[in-house]
């Protein structure tokens, strides 16, 4: 194809031979004729070039948190016999310029490499590509374009901090560990205690001997069958957030899932558009979590009554509740704590200079307790602070005089 050089080129040859018409200068017929053949030539040339370059494009690391480096290596070779012209390599890439590399004639066989870096400031998905190869003449007044690199993306996760792990995140597992299973039952006759059968039970688990002696069924009741658990709300209702407040909610819940992961606790994340994505643990659940949260916006049909009201009718769950929330009405704080008979712990973190509902604090035992991060703190230290031994306590009283004052 011609660039805008080359039509500036035919536009000037144009005027050339117009005004060597008008003033009979022949010498300017010559300049407009030699400019427009000059093109003409060039773009033959080019579209005459034949090349057999392979090139490769590869995204390291495949996936990244936000604000952690990531790059594109580019690996080109010349499978010709003949030496390679100058070649231009462009890679679009979403939210930016692109990237425009320039490639050095390569002998037959030669090699090389190139890098460029992404933008991963912030989550979300970083479009790359297609990869064209650009060949254009020496004077840039062609230009063919070929695709050498099909287009990929690159998840950017959410920022995870390295926090403190959730404490009081114990939780009676409904499965009784079967899912779960510990390592002292490898014989299969490890057992804590023996109980009546329940219809629902697991067959698998009765007791057969003790059920030949006692003449009805008995089932086997697991060594293990509390294990730590922990659910994390994230509020995305439109109107509650500000742009801010939600990265910071977002990153958090990366965080606390995170830290959950380590501590091999169950994580379980729901998300006030109806996301839930149930207990589980392991490095695919997390990675699934995060997926989700590299691309979660705000919604315009998300409730948190409807997801309270799920919390308090659930029969299963215990363990910790992890409540992450910008501003709130009074009414939904004070429901908060009263999921505290459904979960060992719950814990209010607000994004803001302060939330606009304090709840009542009914307990002082540290089960209950609320997070304000606010400005000049940050969520790793406030959380820290608020989950180091024996600090909860001390934080629901501060914020029950507050609230009296």
């Amino acid at each position: 194809m011609i660039t805008r050089a080359g039509w500036a080129a035919l536009a000037s040859a144009l005027v050339l031979v117009i005004c060597a018409r008008v003033f009979g200068v022949y010498e300017l017929y010559v300049v407009g004729a030699a400019v427009a053949a000059l093109v003409i030539v060039s773009l033959i040339s080019v579209r005459a070039t034949r090349l057999r370059l392979e090139v490769a494009r590869e995204v390291v690391p495949a996936k990244v948190h936000a604000g952690s480096d990531a790059r594109v290596e580019v690996r080109a070779t010349n499978l010709a016999r003949r030496r390679s012209p100058m070649l231009r390599l462009r890679d679009p890439v979403s939210g930016t310029r692109g990237a425009l590399l320039h490639l050095a004639p390569l002998s037959p066989g030669g090699r090389a490499r190139a890098a460029y870096r992404l933008p991963t400031a912030k989550r979300g998905v970083v479009s790359i590509g297609p990869l064209t190869v650009q060949v254009s003449d020496p004077f840039g007044l062609t230009a063919v374009t070929t695709a050498a690199a099909a287009a990929t993306d690159l998840t950017v996760y959410p920022h995870v901090d390295t926090i403190r792990s959730l404490s009081q995140t114990h939780g009676r597992d409904p499965h009784a560990g079967a899912d779960h299973p510990n390592a002292l039952g490898r014989l299969g006759e490890d057992f804590y205690a023996l109980r009546p059968y329940v219809v629902g039970d697991d067959l698998r688990r009765v007791h057969w001997p003790s059920t030949a002696r006692h003449d009805e069924l008995m089932v086997r009741q697991d060594e293990l069958p509390w294990q730590g658990r922990a659910t994390v709300l994230l509020d995305v209702r439109r109107g509650a957030h500000t742009p801010d407040s939600l990265e910071q909610s977002i990153s958090a819940a990366a965080s606390i899932i995170t830290a959950c992961w380590r501590k091999r606790d169950l994580a379980r994340l729901l998300v006030t558009d109806g996301t839930d994505t149930g207990f589980a643990a392991g490095h695919a659940h997390v990675e699934a979590i995060m997926e989700y949260l590299a691309t979660v916006s705000l919604s315009g049909t998300a409730s948190m009554r409807a997801v309270i009201e799920s919390l308090a009718r659930s029969a299963g769950g215990g363990g910790a509740l992890v409540v992450l929330v910008a501003n709130v009405p009074t009414a939904e704080m004070d429901a908060f704590v009263r999921l505290r008979r459904r979960f060992s712990s719950v814990t209010v973190v607000a994004f803001g200079d302060r939330p606009k509902g304090e709840p009542k604090m009914g307990s002082r035992d540290g089960s209950t307790s609320v997070i304000v991060v606010g400005k000049g703190t940050t969520f790793p230290e406030q959380w820290d602070l608020a989950m180091r031994p024996h600090a909860r306590s001390t934080l629901v009283r501060t914020l029950a005089s507050g609230v009296a004052e």
